[in-house]
């Protein structure tokens, strides 16, 4: 059975005016024509339909609470976790485009911020057009409504550009570079010991010479 509460983002005993007001902010946040026909926005916005019309509705709702209290018995009352939440890249340029992965366990109501509600396990293709102070934020939220506890994890995109990766890459290529080595002699010894030996070998001789006469 669907949850509408959780399509909304409120609680089971919400007021009627904290329904509009959630209905209000969802629609105009998920409406297609502010997001450009995407899938996932269309998906959400007819869902936060659903759950308006059915909890807007005094005896819609009442039958509606009367068979969503049945499965709510079954719910798991271990504390929520989230086994993993990855992007496939944390440095990108405005437009580029990232992948993120979630799974978690134990959380009937799952949401990713910026975006919203979602699955329990899922990946997501969006892109970034706008950052704050070259930061994008995205916040994983899964919570286990039974027993109100909730578990978040997050993950921080950082805005580069097109200079800055090439000096990266240059900085990388440098440290690849085979390094030069010093020229030495091949005997090992300094220049300046080298003459002074062959100095002393040549006064060797020339007293040697010298004796002989």
């Amino acid at each position: 059975m669907k949850d509408y509460y959780y399509f909304l983002g409120v609680q089971e005993n919400a007021s009627e005016e904290d329904i509009k007001k959630a209905y209000r902010k969802l629609s105009l946040k998920y409406h297609p024509d502010k997001n450009g026909d995407d899938e996932f926005f269309e998906n959400r916005f007819r869902e936060v339909q659903e759950a308006y019309e059915t909890l807007s509705n005094e005896d819609s709702r009442k039958i509606y609470d009367q068979n969503f209290s049945v499965p709510k018995s079954f719910r798991n009352n271990l504390p929520p976790y989230i086994k993993t939440f990855s992007a496939n890249k944390i440095r990108v340029k405005k437009g580029e485009e990232i992948i993120i992965n979630w799974q978690t366990q134990n959380a009937d109501v799952v949401k990713i911020l910026p975006f919203g509600l979602e699955k329990s396990y899922g990946e997501r293709t969006f892109k970034i057009n706008e950052f704050t102070d070259g930061k994008f934020q995205i916040l994983l939220h899964a919570t286990n409504s039974a027993i109100q506890k909730t578990s978040v994890k997050g993950i921080t995109i950082t805005e580069v550009f097109d200079n800055d990766r090439e000096k990266i890459k240059s900085d990388v290529q440098e440290l690849l570079k085979p390094q030069r080595r010093t020229p030495q002699n091949p005997s090992g010894f300094p220049k300046i010991f080298k003459y002074l030996l062959l100095l002393f070998i040549l006064i060797i001789i020339i007293a040697f010479i010298l004796n002989n006469f």
